[in-house]
Protein backbone atom coordinates (compact mmCIF):
# COMPACT_ATOMS: atom_id res chain seq x y z
CA UNK A 1 0.00 0.00 0.00
CA UNK A 2 0.78 3.48 -0.59
CA UNK A 3 0.50 6.47 2.01
CA UNK A 4 1.02 10.24 2.29
CA UNK A 5 3.00 10.54 5.91
CA UNK A 6 3.22 13.36 8.37
CA UNK A 7 6.90 12.20 9.55
CA UNK A 8 7.27 16.11 11.39
CA UNK A 9 5.07 18.41 12.77
CA UNK A 10 4.77 21.24 9.59
CA UNK A 11 2.69 22.17 6.49
CA UNK A 12 1.77 20.35 3.75
CA UNK A 13 5.20 20.17 1.88
CA UNK A 14 6.24 18.19 4.45
CA UNK A 15 4.04 14.99 3.75
CA UNK A 16 6.09 11.95 2.27
CA UNK A 17 4.64 9.16 -0.17
CA UNK A 18 5.42 5.95 1.53
CA UNK A 19 4.95 2.29 0.51
CA UNK A 20 4.22 0.25 3.72
CA UNK A 21 2.83 -3.26 3.87
CA UNK A 22 -0.84 -4.09 3.70
CA UNK A 23 -2.37 -4.05 7.03
CA UNK A 24 -4.57 -6.50 8.23
CA UNK A 25 -8.03 -5.87 10.13
CA UNK A 26 -7.97 -7.28 13.95
CA UNK A 27 -11.01 -8.07 15.92
CA UNK A 28 -13.91 -5.55 14.76
CA UNK A 29 -12.24 -4.09 12.30
CA UNK A 30 -12.38 -3.43 8.18
CA UNK A 31 -9.80 -3.13 5.68
CA UNK A 32 -11.17 -0.71 3.00
CA UNK A 33 -8.83 -0.90 -0.57
CA UNK A 34 -9.86 3.71 -0.68
CA UNK A 35 -11.24 4.92 -4.17
CA UNK A 36 -11.40 8.27 -2.86
CA UNK A 37 -10.63 10.65 -0.01
CA UNK A 38 -12.50 14.29 0.90
CA UNK A 39 -10.34 16.88 2.23
CA UNK A 40 -11.52 19.08 5.10
CA UNK A 41 -9.99 22.07 7.11
CA UNK A 42 -8.96 19.76 10.32
CA UNK A 43 -6.36 17.97 7.55
CA UNK A 44 -4.21 21.35 7.47
CA UNK A 45 -4.00 21.49 11.48
CA UNK A 46 -3.50 18.19 12.23
CA UNK A 47 -0.17 17.94 10.30
CA UNK A 48 0.85 20.91 12.24
CA UNK A 49 -0.25 19.47 15.66
CA UNK A 50 -2.86 22.41 15.99
CA UNK A 51 -6.01 20.38 16.23
CA UNK A 52 -7.63 18.66 18.67
CA UNK A 53 -6.28 14.71 17.75
CA UNK A 54 -2.58 14.14 17.86
CA UNK A 55 -2.27 11.01 16.31
CA UNK A 56 1.20 9.34 17.01
CA UNK A 57 3.61 9.71 13.90
CA UNK A 58 4.10 8.48 11.29
CA UNK A 59 0.61 9.13 9.91
CA UNK A 60 -1.90 10.37 7.58
CA UNK A 61 -4.10 12.75 7.42
CA UNK A 62 -7.66 12.28 5.94
CA UNK A 63 -10.86 11.89 8.06
CA UNK A 64 -13.36 10.39 5.24
CA UNK A 65 -12.81 7.87 2.68
CA UNK A 66 -15.51 6.34 0.29
CA UNK A 67 -14.02 2.40 -1.56
CA UNK A 68 -14.38 -1.31 -0.88
CA UNK A 69 -14.41 -3.45 1.65
CA UNK A 70 -11.72 -6.22 0.85
CA UNK A 71 -11.03 -8.15 4.00
CA UNK A 72 -12.97 -7.93 7.68
CA UNK A 73 -11.85 -9.13 10.98
CA UNK A 74 -13.58 -11.93 13.12
CA UNK A 75 -16.85 -10.23 14.72
CA UNK A 76 -17.87 -8.07 11.41
CA UNK A 77 -21.23 -8.22 10.80
CA UNK A 78 -22.46 -5.01 9.35
CA UNK A 79 -20.35 -5.11 6.27
CA UNK A 80 -18.84 -8.20 3.97
CA UNK A 81 -16.30 -8.46 1.48
CA UNK A 82 -16.94 -6.53 -1.40
CA UNK A 83 -19.31 -3.60 -0.27
CA UNK A 84 -19.10 -0.01 -1.32
CA UNK A 85 -18.87 1.78 2.20
CA UNK A 86 -17.88 5.19 3.45
CA UNK A 87 -15.85 5.71 6.44
CA UNK A 88 -15.23 8.51 9.33
CA UNK A 89 -11.43 7.40 10.01
CA UNK A 90 -10.16 10.86 11.63
CA UNK A 91 -7.27 10.35 9.97
CA UNK A 92 -4.93 8.27 7.95
CA UNK A 93 -7.84 8.31 4.55
CA UNK A 94 -4.29 9.44 1.99
CA UNK A 95 -3.66 5.99 1.30
CA UNK A 96 -4.75 3.28 -0.99
CA UNK A 97 -5.60 0.89 2.28
CA UNK A 98 -6.95 1.59 5.65
CA UNK A 99 -8.16 -0.11 8.65
CA UNK A 100 -11.49 1.32 10.00
CA UNK A 101 -13.30 0.04 13.71
CA UNK A 102 -16.54 -1.77 11.83
CA UNK A 103 -18.30 0.73 13.28
CA UNK A 104 -17.14 3.14 12.02
CA UNK A 105 -18.55 2.22 8.79
CA UNK A 106 -21.20 2.07 6.26
CA UNK A 107 -22.66 1.09 2.88
CA UNK A 108 -23.23 3.76 0.41
CA UNK A 109 -25.94 3.47 -2.38
CA UNK A 110 -25.04 2.18 -5.31
CA UNK A 111 -25.83 5.40 -7.31
CA UNK A 112 -23.88 6.97 -5.31
CA UNK A 113 -20.28 7.96 -6.81
CA UNK A 114 -16.96 7.31 -4.26
CA UNK A 115 -15.93 11.10 -4.61
CA UNK A 116 -19.13 12.32 -3.47
CA UNK A 117 -19.66 9.36 -1.17
CA UNK A 118 -16.13 11.00 0.36
CA UNK A 119 -17.33 13.97 0.97
CA UNK A 120 -20.97 13.46 2.98
CA UNK A 121 -20.10 12.56 6.49
CA UNK A 122 -17.91 15.31 7.73
CA UNK A 123 -19.26 18.52 6.07
CA UNK A 124 -23.15 17.66 5.90
CA UNK A 125 -22.55 15.37 9.28
CA UNK A 126 -21.39 18.50 11.51
CA UNK A 127 -23.81 21.17 9.56
CA UNK A 128 -26.84 19.11 9.97
CA UNK A 129 -26.03 18.70 13.66
CA UNK A 130 -25.07 21.89 14.46
CA UNK A 131 -28.62 23.05 12.54
CA UNK A 132 -30.64 20.23 13.58
CA UNK A 133 -29.42 19.18 16.94
CA UNK A 134 -28.21 22.41 18.69
CA UNK A 135 -29.61 25.54 16.77
CA UNK A 136 -32.64 23.50 16.25
CA UNK A 137 -33.66 25.76 13.80
CA UNK A 138 -36.85 26.13 12.04
CA UNK A 139 -38.71 26.93 8.92
CA UNK A 140 -38.86 30.93 8.08
CA UNK A 141 -35.91 31.75 10.54
CA UNK A 142 -33.24 33.55 9.58
CA UNK A 143 -29.25 32.07 9.30
CA UNK A 144 -26.09 33.42 8.45
CA UNK A 145 -23.21 31.59 7.46
CA UNK A 146 -19.76 32.57 8.03
CA UNK A 147 -16.96 31.26 5.10
CA UNK A 148 -20.75 29.63 3.39
CA UNK A 149 -18.82 28.59 0.26
CA UNK A 150 -16.19 25.87 2.03
CA UNK A 151 -17.30 22.28 2.66
CA UNK A 152 -19.71 23.06 5.79
CA UNK A 153 -20.18 26.64 4.71
CA UNK A 154 -22.22 24.88 1.46
CA UNK A 155 -23.42 21.69 3.00
CA UNK A 156 -25.24 24.34 5.89
CA UNK A 157 -26.43 26.25 2.73
CA UNK A 158 -28.48 23.16 0.99
CA UNK A 159 -29.18 21.61 4.39
CA UNK A 160 -30.82 25.22 5.81
CA UNK A 161 -32.56 25.92 2.47
CA UNK A 162 -34.02 21.96 2.16
CA UNK A 163 -35.55 23.24 5.84
CA UNK A 164 -37.25 26.46 4.74
CA UNK A 165 -34.44 28.86 6.01
CA UNK A 166 -33.69 32.19 5.20
CA UNK A 167 -29.70 31.82 4.01
CA UNK A 168 -27.58 34.84 3.85
CA UNK A 169 -24.16 33.73 2.72
CA UNK A 170 -21.16 35.71 3.78
CA UNK A 171 -17.79 35.17 1.97
CA UNK A 172 -14.81 37.10 0.32
CA UNK A 173 -15.06 37.41 -2.84
CA UNK A 174 -17.85 37.56 -5.60
CA UNK A 175 -16.86 34.90 -7.27
CA UNK A 176 -17.57 32.79 -4.34
CA UNK A 177 -20.42 34.77 -3.60
CA UNK A 178 -22.14 33.58 -6.72
CA UNK A 179 -21.71 30.15 -5.68
CA UNK A 180 -22.94 30.52 -2.87
CA UNK A 181 -26.16 32.27 -4.62
CA UNK A 182 -25.77 29.07 -7.04
CA UNK A 183 -26.38 26.56 -3.87
CA UNK A 184 -29.34 28.47 -3.12
CA UNK A 185 -28.47 31.54 -1.12
CA UNK A 186 -30.94 33.70 -0.29
CA UNK A 187 -28.27 36.93 -0.23
CA UNK A 188 -24.89 37.16 -0.12
CA UNK A 189 -22.58 39.54 1.61
CA UNK A 190 -18.70 39.96 0.77
CA UNK A 191 -17.04 40.90 4.09
CA UNK A 192 -13.50 42.66 4.21
CA UNK A 193 -10.62 40.60 4.63
CA UNK A 194 -9.31 42.72 7.19
CA UNK A 195 -11.80 43.13 10.01
CA UNK A 196 -9.59 44.37 12.79
CA UNK A 197 -10.68 47.61 12.41
CA UNK A 198 -13.63 48.49 14.29
CA UNK A 199 -15.65 50.76 11.80
CA UNK A 200 -15.26 47.65 9.20
CA UNK A 201 -16.80 45.07 11.90
CA UNK A 202 -19.38 47.62 12.87
CA UNK A 203 -20.32 47.83 8.60
CA UNK A 204 -20.22 44.48 8.47
CA UNK A 205 -22.88 43.84 11.35
CA UNK A 206 -24.82 46.61 10.02
CA UNK A 207 -25.08 45.20 6.94
CA UNK A 208 -26.39 42.05 7.78
CA UNK A 209 -28.89 43.47 9.75
CA UNK A 210 -30.10 45.47 7.16
CA UNK A 211 -30.70 42.03 5.20
CA UNK A 212 -32.25 40.38 7.81
CA UNK A 213 -35.15 42.73 7.83
CA UNK A 214 -33.17 45.32 10.42
CA UNK A 215 -34.07 43.10 13.90
CA UNK A 216 -30.61 40.55 13.34
CA UNK A 217 -30.72 36.98 12.70
CA UNK A 218 -31.79 34.32 14.18
CA UNK A 219 -28.98 31.68 13.85
CA UNK A 220 -25.33 32.77 13.19
CA UNK A 221 -23.07 29.63 11.39
CA UNK A 222 -19.30 30.47 12.43
CA UNK A 223 -17.35 28.43 10.50
CA UNK A 224 -14.55 31.32 10.24
CA UNK A 225 -14.04 32.93 13.88
CA UNK A 226 -11.42 35.69 14.75
CA UNK A 227 -12.40 38.85 14.35
CA UNK A 228 -15.21 38.33 12.10
CA UNK A 229 -17.29 36.62 15.21
CA UNK A 230 -17.91 39.69 17.64
CA UNK A 231 -19.63 41.62 14.60
CA UNK A 232 -21.71 38.36 13.87
CA UNK A 233 -22.75 38.19 17.47
CA UNK A 234 -24.20 41.39 17.55
CA UNK A 235 -25.68 41.29 14.59
CA UNK A 236 -27.96 38.49 16.63
CA UNK A 237 -31.72 38.96 16.92
CA UNK A 238 -33.23 38.18 20.25
CA UNK A 239 -32.93 34.93 21.67
CA UNK A 240 -30.60 34.41 18.73
CA UNK A 241 -28.24 31.60 18.48
CA UNK A 242 -24.69 31.50 17.92
CA UNK A 243 -22.88 28.25 16.22
CA UNK A 244 -19.00 27.86 17.07
CA UNK A 245 -17.92 25.57 14.36
CA UNK A 246 -14.30 26.59 13.26
CA UNK A 247 -11.12 29.26 13.24
CA UNK A 248 -9.30 29.21 10.26
CA UNK A 249 -9.14 33.01 11.18
CA UNK A 250 -8.26 32.71 14.78
CA UNK A 251 -9.69 32.18 18.08
CA UNK A 252 -12.11 35.04 18.50
CA UNK A 253 -13.18 36.53 22.30
CA UNK A 254 -16.47 37.67 22.25
CA UNK A 255 -17.80 40.22 24.84
CA UNK A 256 -20.27 37.96 27.12
CA UNK A 257 -22.12 41.43 28.06
CA UNK A 258 -23.79 40.99 24.54
CA UNK A 259 -25.15 37.48 24.97
CA UNK A 260 -27.14 38.97 28.04
CA UNK A 261 -28.15 42.07 25.94
CA UNK A 262 -30.03 40.03 23.05
CA UNK A 263 -30.83 36.81 25.37
CA UNK A 264 -28.81 34.42 23.01
CA UNK A 265 -26.98 31.89 22.80
CA UNK A 266 -23.65 30.66 22.21
CA UNK A 267 -23.27 26.68 21.18
CA UNK A 268 -20.56 24.76 20.27
CA UNK A 269 -20.50 22.21 17.51
CA UNK A 270 -17.80 19.23 18.29
CA UNK A 271 -19.57 16.89 15.91
CA UNK A 272 -16.95 14.29 16.20
CA UNK A 273 -17.71 14.23 19.94
CA UNK A 274 -21.59 13.87 19.06
CA UNK A 275 -21.39 10.95 17.24
CA UNK A 276 -19.30 8.87 19.89
CA UNK A 277 -21.24 10.23 22.96
CA UNK A 278 -24.77 10.01 20.74
CA UNK A 279 -24.58 7.00 18.50
CA UNK A 280 -28.13 7.10 18.04
CA UNK A 281 -29.09 10.68 16.96
CA UNK A 282 -25.80 10.19 14.48
CA UNK A 283 -26.99 7.69 13.26
CA UNK A 284 -30.92 9.32 12.42
CA UNK A 285 -28.66 12.64 10.97
CA UNK A 286 -26.77 10.02 8.36
CA UNK A 287 -30.10 8.48 7.64
CA UNK A 288 -31.68 12.29 6.79
CA UNK A 289 -28.82 12.44 4.82
CA UNK A 290 -29.07 9.23 2.67
CA UNK A 291 -32.98 10.47 2.38
CA UNK A 292 -32.01 14.28 1.02
CA UNK A 293 -29.11 13.02 -1.38
CA UNK A 294 -31.57 10.29 -2.89
CA UNK A 295 -34.12 13.01 -3.04
CA UNK A 296 -31.34 15.67 -4.82
CA UNK A 297 -31.78 18.03 -1.92
CA UNK A 298 -28.03 18.21 -1.11
CA UNK A 299 -25.17 16.83 -3.85
CA UNK A 300 -21.49 17.92 -2.79
CA UNK A 301 -19.64 19.87 -4.61
CA UNK A 302 -16.20 19.16 -6.00
CA UNK A 303 -14.30 21.67 -7.06
CA UNK A 304 -11.15 20.23 -7.44
CA UNK A 305 -9.53 16.86 -7.76
CA UNK A 306 -6.04 15.58 -7.27
CA UNK A 307 -3.96 12.42 -7.34
CA UNK A 308 -2.78 10.80 -3.88
CA UNK A 309 0.90 11.99 -4.97
CA UNK A 310 -0.54 15.52 -5.18
CA UNK A 311 -2.14 15.42 -1.16
CA UNK A 312 0.05 18.40 -0.12
CA UNK A 313 -1.23 20.75 -3.20
CA UNK A 314 -4.70 19.94 -2.24
CA UNK A 315 -4.33 20.85 1.33
CA UNK A 316 -2.49 24.15 -0.01
CA UNK A 317 -5.49 25.06 -1.68
CA UNK A 318 -7.70 24.19 1.58
CA UNK A 319 -5.62 26.31 3.69
CA UNK A 320 -4.99 29.47 1.67
CA UNK A 321 -9.15 29.55 1.59
CA UNK A 322 -9.28 29.05 -2.29
CA UNK A 323 -12.05 26.14 -1.84
CA UNK A 324 -15.49 26.36 -2.98
CA UNK A 325 -17.14 23.55 -1.65
CA UNK A 326 -15.10 20.34 -1.40
CA UNK A 327 -11.52 18.82 -3.03
CA UNK A 328 -10.74 15.15 -2.79
CA UNK A 329 -8.09 12.93 -3.84
CA UNK A 330 -9.00 10.46 -6.27
CA UNK A 331 -6.87 7.40 -4.90
CA UNK A 332 -8.43 4.49 -7.09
Amino acid sequence: MKAMLSTAPGGPETLELTELPQPEPKKGQVRIRVRAAGLNFPDTLIIKDLYQMKPQRPFAPGGEVAGDVDAVGEGVSNVTVGDRVLAMTGFGGFATDIIVDAERVMKIPDAMPYDEASCLVLTYGTSHHALKNRAEIQPGESLLIMGAAGGVGAAAIELAKASGVRVIAAVSSEEKAQFCRDLGADETIIYSRDMDDRATQKAFSDEIKKLSGGEGVDVVYDAVGGAYAEPAVRALAWKGRYLVVGFPAGIPKIPLNLTLLKGSQIMGVFWGAHTAREPKVHAENMADLFRMYADGQIKPRISARFPLEKAADALNLMQDRKVQGKVVLDVQ
